[in-house]
């Protein structure tokens, strides 16, 4: 993958998975993400589970240097200014009032570096009524009205992986991505602020805009019962996903696969608008259909008819689906001692390039001495360039 943000220098002072996801988005894109951890415990997300180096941790940490400051030393202090005198992005994700407390805030670190585009990352904003709490999120999930309109009432559960944490991450990586591109006409730093809170409402915009349009409280059946989605049990207890949607005819292939016609004669059904106001009536009748034959016998039938179907597929079942494979989602790990030798790649092709190995997570530390050596002018990994070198030449 051509690496589009080659050159621009990342100082991530993040922790779990807002700030750690934000930083990786920049560095799949080729930013040169340096991680701060504090000797001898580094990000919590280390030691989640088994040992010092998760699969957690590993997930959101690939492609970056990591190294180790202890911002009440006097010499690392100095370190961590050097690095933000050179840095265009700084990224925390500390709960209000603990970035000030380190002299990490906006004001002193834009003070050392006016063009630095720094990225702060709450649960619930910088100020307001909540400011104190903690958030994980479980709780932004439930808070941001999401969960209203993701799980069924009658049986709650929890989304995961972590999609409020991930879904913050990806918005912050995008306020950043906007405030470079700001930074080249301007030469100008900016302060980007993402709220977990905020970041699930704006995802959520879908029901929300239903609800100010026309005064209804959205629920979890309403966005499968209008898109026409469902999920069926085969007779070997698996699962398909089917997504009709709008389109009528998808409604008809469907019939004709499953021989239906029976089902497609029912006055409920004829309309779209009657398997919208039957939609509890037609899965169930659906699933009495699915539970007659294997998933395998119901997949291939669907693939002859034109309609927007998928096996739900489980992790392994995912990673070795053909069009998956036919992508290379899948690739190699490199430079790691330990941990996964496989992991998902960047989403993006660019000009047909897409990435084909990723660099393995730090271990805590291991990049310290090549970045205390550039710091001190002498030959490291940080890319010669001057720290006021404009990211884009100005527009005539």
């Amino acid at each position: 993958m051509a690496d589009i943000l080659k050159g621009i220098r990342v100082v991530e002072q993040g922790t779990f998975i807002t700030g750690p996801c934000a930083g990786m988005m920049l560095a799949d894109m080729g930013a040169d993400v340096i991680k701060l951890e504090t000797p001898g415990k580094g990000d919590p997300y280390r030691s989640f589970r088994n040992g010092f180096y998760s699969a957690h941790f590993q997930a959101y940490n690939r492609n970056k240097r990591s190294l180790t400051l202890n911002l009440k030393d006097d010499e690392d202090r100095s370190v961590f200014r050097d690095l933000i005198a050179q840095a265009d992005v700084y990224i925390q994700n500390f709960r209000p009032g603990a970035a000030a407390r380190m002299s990490a805030d906006w004001e002193t670190l834009c003070a050392i570096n006016p063009r630095l585009i720094y990225c702060s990352i709450s649960g619930f904003g910088q100020t307001g009524p909540y400011v104190a709490r903690p958030s994980y999120d479980s709780v932004t999930q439930a808070l941001s009205g999401f969960l209203g309109v993701a799980t069924d009432p009658a049986n709650p559960r929890l989304l995961g992986p972590a999609m409020a944490d991930s879904i913050t991450g990806l918005y912050a990586a995008m306020g950043i991505l906007g405030a470079l591109v700001e930074r080249g006409r301007t030469g100008q730093g900016r302060h980007v602020e993402v709220s977990m809170l905020e970041a699930m409402m704006h995802f959520a915009v879908e029901p929300f805009t239903g609800y100010f349009a026309l005064g209804e409280v959205p629920t979890a059946l309403d966005r499968p019962r209008l898109a026409q989605a469902f999920i069926l049990r085969t007779a070997d207890d698996r699962l398909i996903g089917i997504h009709l949607s709008s389109i009528e005819k998808f409604w008809d292939n469907l019939v004709t696969a499953i021989d239906g016609q029976a089902l497609a004669a029912d006055p409920r059904f004829v309309q779209r608008q009657g398997r919208i106001d039957h939609y509890p009536a037609l899965l169930d009748a659906l699933n009495e259909i699915f539970a007659t034959r294997p998933r395998a016998e119901w997949l291939a039938r669907l693939a002859e008819h034109d309609l927007p179907f998928a096996p739900v597929n489980n992790i392994p079942e995912a990673a070795a689906d053909p069009q998956a494979e036919h992508l290379q989602i899948v690739v190699p790990v490199t430079d790691g001692s330990e941990g996964a030798e496989q992991a998902i790649r960047p989403a993006f092709t660019v000009d047909g390039n897409r990435a084909t190995s990723v660099r393995a997570a730090p271990l805590i530390g291991e990049h310290d001495e090549p970045i205390r050596a550039s710091l001190k002018g002498t030959p490291g990994q940080w890319p010669e360039r001057a720290a006021t070198a404009p990211l884009y030449a100005e527009a005539e």
